[in-house]
């Protein structure tokens, strides 16, 4: 079942997303940024300021009382910003992230806006090639990934950003 979630949920949400990214129980699934970037890819703190942000919801994927995945949908102008989608590495591929997406164009249209963005580390081509057959297009637009004391590289290749973005009818 997918509903919004609570400020309750930040512990519960926090563990997900970071086993999901990051770490070795991250390996478990497919999309794993491990071999990339080492530490959390969030803290409690941050997950505490994007609730108290009016313009942020994330959604919660619960089955038995256990939130299984998430994503975070952030209102900027006349789109969707999409960020965040999680996934608990063991139940990957299989379809939770689809439910996810069309949870998240189903939010954006709610609130009139005309597409999704997102961004994706370029070299994580598997996950953008993933985007793309759900219908995101690659806008031509990269940035280079930030730096901060949550995210320590590890890649041997310049991190950047690929920015991607699906329109809403």
């Amino acid at each position: 079942m997918i509903t919004k979630a609570l400020l309750e949920d930040i512990p519960a949400l926090t563990t997900l997303i970071n086993s999901a990214y990051r770490g070795e129980s991250s390996k478990k699934g497919w999309t794993t940024e491990a071999h990339l970037l080492e530490g959390k890819r969030t803290d409690e703190q941050e997950m505490t300021e994007i609730f108290l942000d009016s313009k942020n919801t994330i959604l919660k994927f619960t089955e038995n009382d256990t939130i299984i995945g998430s994503v975070l949908l952030v209102e900027k102008g006349h789109q969707l910003y999409l960020g965040m989608l999680t996934v608990s590495p063991e139940l990957q591929n299989s379809g939770i992230g689809k439910k996810l997406l069309a949870a998240a164009e189903d939010h954006a249209k709610s609130l009139g806006l005309s597409s999704i963005i997102m961004t994706v580390i370029s070299v994580r081509e598997e996950l953008v090639a993933w985007y793309k057959r759900h219908g995101y297009v690659d806008t031509g637009k990269r940035e280079a990934f930030p730096e901060s004391e949550i995210h320590t590289t590890v890649s041997e290749v310049p991190l950047e950003f690929v920015y991607l973005e699906k329109s809403i009818a």
